[in-house]
């Protein structure tokens, strides 16, 4: 595991998966946090079951690594339904999808991960299965082509993705309930490690509970992957006990900081307060300036550097705040000297 990677809201491997889904609650009472969210879709399960219908289909959307997985677990758990898994990027064809949605069962929940990166084709192929429980499959082509129509079992889709800008009208249009996942305070992301730490049975202290809480970016996928970390250090080198300083010492040999900053996080800031003056600067320069892609900056370093105020967009580019000078140890770069546009007007600037 990479140590830039460490802080990614995404899963690093299969193996992390199968260790996370031990870490999961299984029902909306055992969820931390989101209690917004929590209430709207609890109202919405019981007026289901009351009806004794499936749930309409849910939309969840957000930042990667918040949960939006685990609840869609939970909406098939509190249904008593079954979860059929797909992932956007690997259903290429219409032909994919086939097979899933004929197989599904009455109050079946099928969740489709990534949804924004479905084809076009299979997207147009899902409208009638989610709007009239069907499907239209062609026989034959040429002249002797025609449709076959298929009835379907009604189901449940919940949908989830990263990117809902890229939805398109049509498909956004079909979802009745719309959730928006959010970053997790660190009261209710340090209630999560506890409960993590007691599955692992890790014996921690409470201000070790809130260093990490801290240091995870408001994400519980974060939280956990720290959790392990220290988990792996308490047992080397502490006889298994995560102390404050323990959980301290083993983030900082992780390059995570007190911000939840990486070195390249820092790699960033440094060059716009040394170089550019604090900016502002266009992110094609520091991605010059640092020998990286300006992909991986825009998409992976800088939106927690927004979300926290160490730096801010400006139409002439990204400027360093004095939160992050302070934090980093720089010194904030002096405010430029204005000087005259014309010799007019150099008699209002000079002062002998």
């Amino acid at each position: 595991m990479s140590r830039e990677r460490i802080v990614s809201g995404e899963s690093l491997s299969p193996e992390e998966d199968q260790f996370n889904w031990s870490l999961r609650p299984q029902t909306l009472d055992g969820l931390i946090g989101q209690r917004e969210l929590v209430d709207r879709l609890r109202i919405s399960l019981d007026a289901a079951r009351m009806r004794d219908e499936p749930l309409e289909h849910v939309m969840l959307h957000g930042p990667p690594g918040l949960g939006k997985t685990t609840l869609a677990h939970i909406i098939a758990n509190e249904m008593g339904s079954r979860l059929v898994q797909a992932s956007g990027p690997t259903l290429v064809r219409a032909a994919d999808l086939v097979g899933i949605l004929t197989n599904l069962k009455p109050k079946d929940v099928l969740f489709i991960d990534e949804v924004h990166r479905l084809p076009i084709v299979v997207e147009e192929f899902l409208y009638p299965a989610m709007e009239d429980f069907k499907i239209d499959i062609p026989v034959d082509k040429g002249p002797y082509a025609r449709m076959v129509n298929v009835p379907l079992k009604q189901f449940t889709l919940v949908s989830a993705t990263t990117r809902p800008g890229l939805l398109s009208g049509p498909l956004r249009e079909r979802f009745g309930i719309f959730h928006h996942v959010d970053f997790y305070p660190v009261d209710e992301l340090s209630r999560i490690v506890e409960r993590s730490a007691h599955v692992l049975r890790l014996d921690i202290d409470e201000e070790a509970l809130v260093e990490i809480a801290r240091r995870s970016r408001g994400t519980p996928r974060i939280a956990n992957r720290l959790l392990r970390r220290v988990r792996d250090y308490a047992q080397a080198r502490a006889k298994g006990y995560a102390s404050r300083d323990i959980t301290d010492a083993a983030l900082n040999i992780e390059g995570v900081d007190s911000e939840g900053l990486t070195p390249l996080d820092r790699k960033y800031i440094e060059p716009i307060v040394n170089f550019y003056d604090g900016g502002p600067v266009g992110i094609e320069a520091i991605a010059a300036t640092l020998n990286e892609e300006t992909d991986t900056l825009a998409d992976v370093i800088e939106p927690y550097l927004l979300k926290v105020g160490f730096v801010i967009r400006t139409p002439k580019g990204r400027k360093a705040t004095p939160r992050a000078c302070e934090h980093l140890g720089i010194e904030p770069a002096a405010a430029p000297r204005k000087e005259p546009r014309d010799a007019n007007q150099k008699g209002l600037f000079d002062t002998t």
